[in-house]
């Protein structure tokens, strides 16, 4: 029988990669008491799972089930390197780094947006009803009045 190939691993960043990011990352102080606490999980590790993330539009929690870290763990790691500016540095590095490779033409540039009113969006600043949220959810009679109608009895006999 064939020996197995072993199935490529396309998440993983490559060493030349990580060398780049890994200079792009603030330097972790430990924040614990009496300075010990648990070991941090592996900046290369939860950058991966941020990565997949990013590029598969998972959910973090989706994480606790696949090879990378904890999703809570690789959420929290996004949240302090977003506050650190470490992935608007690595948009700008990629920018210049291709830019240097293949050419940007910078004379040409596009911006794409929308400013428009959300259908059905309705008045932002209208009066709240006030009626109670039970009274809204009750289906309306088939007749169209009330339920309390002067029609008391003329029902099916």
């Amino acid at each position: 029988m064939d020996a197995e190939k072993p199935v490529p691993d396309d998440w993983r960043l490559s060493d030349e990669l990580w060398e780049v990011l890994r200079e792009l990352l603030p330097e972790r102080k430990n924040t614990h008491r009496f300075g010990g606490g648990r070991p941090p999980a592996p900046d290369r590790v939860c950058m991966e799972a941020i990565l997949f993330v990013l590029r598969t539009g998972c959910q973090w929690k989706a994480l606790d089930a696949t090879r990378f870290c904890p999703g809570s763990t690789a959420h929290d790691r996004f949240q302090q390197w977003v506050q650190a500016g470490v992935f608007l540095t690595m948009w700008q590095t990629s920018l210049e780094a291709f830019d240097e490779l293949d050419g940007l033409d910078w004379s040409w540039l596009s911006m794409d947006g929308c400013m428009t009113k959300a259908p059905l969006g309705g008045e932002k600043d209208r009066e709240k009803p006030n009626r109670s949220r039970q009274a809204r959810r009750q289906a309306k009679p088939a007749g169209g009045g009330s339920r309390n109608s002067s029609r008391r009895g003329s029902g099916r006999s």
